[in-house]
C-alpha cells in the first residue's frame, strides 16, 4: 500500500539543465526521482541495485520491502545539495541532487530487509530507526557518523520505533522517539510503549539518556494503543518541552530535561481524549504526525490530526464540526497558575482520516488520506454485500483494504481559527498510505498510491 513519499524541495539547484527548483521524491520500489517543480519534468531517476542474497518475502502491509525511509536533504554549498537515502539492502547512499550521481560510495548502515523510517540529519550524523521486526531486524535507533563512517545502534528492548517523521532531534543533540508494541518494564531494561531519548557519546556511540512511560503504558500495550508517532520538541519561553501521543489519542506534555520526572512516568500534563472513545486501535486514534508553530504574537500552537470520531469529552472554544471521520484539533501551550498546559483552541471540519499537519505563513495544511484504515474484518448486516458477517478478526492485508480505500483531499485552514480556506475537492483521484505532504515556495505537494505526484499552487 506504500508508494511515493513526500518530496524534499530545494531552490536554486545547479543541474545540467540550469539552475532549478527541484523536488526529490522517494518511491518504495527503491527509486529516487528528481523533478523540475516548474513543469513536473523528471530530471533523473535512480533505482538502487539490490544485491541481497536472502531477500525477504513481501507479503504484508507492515513489511512492504523496498525503500521505506524518506531521505534527508542537506545543502553542501550554494546550489549543491546532498541526498542521504537508505535502500532496501541497508546501504546509505550519498547522491548529488543536481545530477543523481554518487557523492560518495554507498556504505553499510543497517541490515538489509528492514523497515527504516524517515532519515534526519544533524551535525554530520544521519539518524533513523527500524520497526515491525521486518526482515528479522531488531527494532532500534541507528546513527551513521559521516566523518568517521561509524555506525551505532541502540536497542530499547521495546517495540517498533515507527514515527513516520523519524526521530526528533533537539538542539542538545538528544534523539527522541516512541516505542510501541512491547511491555514497559525498565527494571528489566525493556522500554516498550514509551518515549526514549538517546545521544551520541564522544566515541559516536548511542547511549540512553532518558525515558518516559505513561502510567497506563502496559494497558496501552495490551490494547495495541502503542506510541506510534514522532514526538515534537519545542523550546518556548525558556523551557524545553516534548509533546508525544499514541493511538490512545491524548497528548503528553513533557519536560525534555526530565522526561516523566523522577519516576519517569509523570507528565507536566496529560490531556483528555481527543478521539478514540472506543479505546480500540482500528481506524481511530492519532496515526499521522503532530505539527507546531508560533504565531506573530508569540503564541505556541500544537496541531493534532486524528482518525475517527472526536471524543465526546473533547471540547474547544471554536468548533467547525464534530468530526466523524477525523479532523485536526489545535491547542495552545500556556502557563496557567504556574503550571504548563495544552489548552484546546479549535476543532476543524470533518476529514476522512486526517494525517499530517504542515504550517506555512499562518496557514495549516492538512489532508485526509482516504485510505482504508481498518485492520480487522468489519461487521456486515444480513442485507449488506457479503453479509451477514461477524467481524473482529485481524485482517490488515492490502487485498482487502486497497479496494475499500477512497481518495485524498488537502485542506488549507486558518491557523488561529481553524476556518477552512480551501480544499482540493475531487482533484486527487487516489489515496495515500503512511506518507505525507510537503509545503514549499507557494505550492503544496502530495504523492498517492497510484504513483502520481500532485502539486497545488498557494495564492
Amino acid at each position: 500500500m506504500h508508494n511515493l513519499f513526500p518530496p524534499l524541495v530545494a531552490q536554486n539547484v545547479q543541474t545540467p539543465q540550469g539552475v532549478l527548483e527541484v523536488g526529490l521524491v522517494a518511491g518504495v520500489t527503491d527509486d529516487l526521482f528528481a523533478v523540475n517543480l516548474e513543469n513536473g519534468e523528471v530530471l533523473w531517476r535512480r533505482r538502487f541495485e539490490n544485491r541481497l542474497a536472502n531477500q525477504a518475502l513481501v507479503d504484508n502491509v507492515l513489511c512492504p520491502g523496498g525503500q521505506t525511509a524518506v531521505p534527508a536533504l542537506v545543502q553542501a554549498s550554494p546550489g549543491k545539495y546532498t541526498v542521504y537515502a537508505v535502500s532496501w539492502d541497508g546501504k546509505l547512499h550519498q547522491i548529488n541532487l543536481g545530477d543523481g550521481e554518487n557523492v560518495a560510495p554507498p556504505d553499510k548502515f543497517i541490515p538489509g530487509n528492514g523497515k527504516p523510517y524517515a532519515l534526519n540529519y544533524k551535525d554530520g550524523v544521519v539518524y533513523t530507526a527500524t520497526a515491525q521486526g521486518c526482515g528479522g531486524l531488531t527494532n532500534a535507533f541507528h546513527s551513521f557518523d559521516l566523518a568517521s563512517r561509524r555506525v551505532s545502534s541502540f536497542v530499547p528492548a521495546g517495540g517498533g520505533l515507527w514515527g513516520r517523521r523519524g526521530a526528533a532531534i533537539d538542539s542538545d543533540g538528544r534523539v527522541f522517539l516512541g516505542t510501541g508494541d512491547a511491555l514497559f518494564d525498565p527494571e528489566n531494561r525493556r522500554l516498550g510503549n514509551g518515549i526514549v531519548a538517546v545521544k551520541l557519546d564522544a566515541n559516536k556511540r548511542l547511549q540512553l539518556v532518558d525515558f518516559f512511560g505513561a502510567p497506563n503504558a502496559n494497558w496501552l500495550f495490551r490494547r495495541d494503543l502503542d506510541v506510534n508517532t514522532t514526538p515534537v520538541a519545542i523550546d518556548y519561553r525558556g523551557r524545553k518541552f516534548l509533546i508525544g501521543t499514541s493511538k490512545e489519542c491524548r497528548l503528553w506534555l513533557l519536560d525534555r530535561d526530565s522526561l516523566g520526572g523522577e519516576d519517569h512516568r509523570t507528565t507536566l500534563q496529560t490531556t483528555s481524549h481527543i478521539c478514540a472513545d472506543s479505546q480500540a486501535f482500528d481506524n481511530v486514534g492519532v496515526w499521522g504526525a503532530l505539527g507546531a508553530w508560533q504565531d506573530p504574537q508569540g503564541t505556541q500552537w500544537v496541531l493534532v490530526p486524528f482518525w475517527g470520531p472526536v471524543s465526546t469529552k473533547f471540547k474547544a472554544p471554536v468548533e467547525h464540526s464534530r468530526p466523524k471521520g477525523g479532523g485536526v484539533a489545535a491547542f495552545k501551550l500556556e502557563e496557567v497558575g504556574g503550571k504548563w498546559q495544552l489548552t484546546p483552541a479549535w476543532l476543524s471540519r470533518d476529514m476522512d482520516l486526517a494525517e499530517e499537519a504542515v504550517i506555512a505563513n499562518g496557514i495549516v495544511f492538512a489532508y485526509a488520506s482516504g485510505v482504508d484504515g481498518t485492520q480487522v474484518v468489519q461487521d456486515a448486516a444480513w442485507n449488506e454485500p457479503g453479509g451477514p458477517r461477524y467481524g473482529g478478526a485481524l485482517s490488515s492485508g492490502a487485498a482487502r483494504r486497497v479496494p475499500n480505500s477512497r481518495k485524498a483531499v488537502i485542506y488549507a485552514l486558518d491557523g488561529q481559527t481553524g476556518k477552512e480556506l480551501w480544499n482540493s475537492g475531487d482533484a486527487i483521484t487516489s489515496w495515500n498510505h503512511f506518507s505525507g505532504i510537503t509545503v514549499a515556495n507557494g505550492r503544496v505537494y502530495i504523492g498517492t498510491w497510484d504513483g502520481t505526484l500532485s502539486a497545488f499552487g498557494v495564492r
